[in-house]
């Protein structure tokens, strides 16, 4: 299977690239200076010349507190390039697999949210961004997956684990936010499940983290620092005490029941995957 993939440098793309390749699929990848996502006639000529089979789009402004000041671009990137790229699919007839996030929620409840709950009002503009993207590619497509995520750590990119290292060679005292909740999301495990479903045809929306339960990103800290064996002092903040630009869901809690029943297999512990990242950094 040709599979074409979008944003293929990134902290997820990257891994999906090299499980492409560990499975022998013909693996084209794109990054932000191969191709303007925002440029349709650009899209639509690149999609068409490669004619894949499937395209994994990772491809996205993920930067959450710069989108507020930048809602026009984050649009651009998000909703109207995630158009264009599903357009695309259409034309060719390929299958699309697009990468979404708990963002999506406006973070209310303490129940799981499940891929069928109806989303009301994402809380910033990457959340609104993206589940603009969602609906772009329900409107064009019937052969899609779209892939709820949250929390997402890797070997390649920049993300919580990484901050939090980085942190402590300077800091012995941190403070982190107690009071929004979820699961982290560990990018080659998240990978190998998002190339069992572009290999499948068990189309829908599902969530996708690892397993361990539901904690918060000062629960989340505390681990990272045990693991490596750093004696930093983590202190619990509330959201409104840290002051971030963009509002944060505070139930980012996901089910992924739907992920067994459609035949797939459930992620490892996030205890485990952080030790692997660990060991593998």
């Amino acid at each position: 299977m040709k599979v074409f993939v979008t944003g293929a440098k990134g902290q997820l793309g990257s891994d999906v690239m090299e499980e492409l390749r560990a499975r022998g699929h013909g693996a084209v990848g794109i990054d932000v200076e191969d191709l303007d996502i925002t440029d349709e006639a650009a899209v639509n000529h690149k999609i068409k010349e490669e004619t894949p089979d499937a395209v994994i789009h990772c491809a996205a402004w993920t930067a959450v507190d710069a989108a507020q000041d930048n809602e026009e671009r984050c649009r651009q990137v998000n909703a109207l390039g995630t158009a264009y790229v599903a357009k695309a699919c259409l034309e060719v007839g390929a299958k699309m697999l697009y990468l979404s996030t708990d963002y999506v929620f406006d973070g209310k409840g303490e129940r799981p949210w499940e891929p069928d709950d109806s989303v009301t009002k994402p809380l910033n503009i990457y959340g609104q961004t993206k589940y603009e993207g969602e609906l772009a590619v329900q409107e064009y497509l019937d052969r899609y997956f779209i892939v709820r995520i949250a929390w997402v750590f890797g070997p390649n990119g920049k993300n919580f684990v990484r901050t939090m290292l980085n942190l402590a060679k300077t800091h012995d005292k941190l403070t982190v936010v107690d009071d929004q909740f979820g699961t982290p999301t560990y990018t080659p495990d998240l990978a190998v499940l998002l190339v069992d479903m572009i290999e499948s045809e068990a189309y829908g929306i599902y969530h996708a983290t690892n397993e361990g339960g539901f904690i918060s990103w000062y629960e989340f800290a505390r681990e990272i620092f045990a693991q490596a064996k750093l004696p930093v002092e983590v202190k619990p903040v509330s959201s409104a005490q840290y002051g971030a630009k963009a509002v944060r869901p505070e139930n980012s809690r996901l089910s992924k029941d739907k992920l067994e029943k459609c035949g797939f297999v459930r992620l490892p512990d996030w205890r485990d995957a952080l030790r692997r990242y660990l060991e593998k950094m």
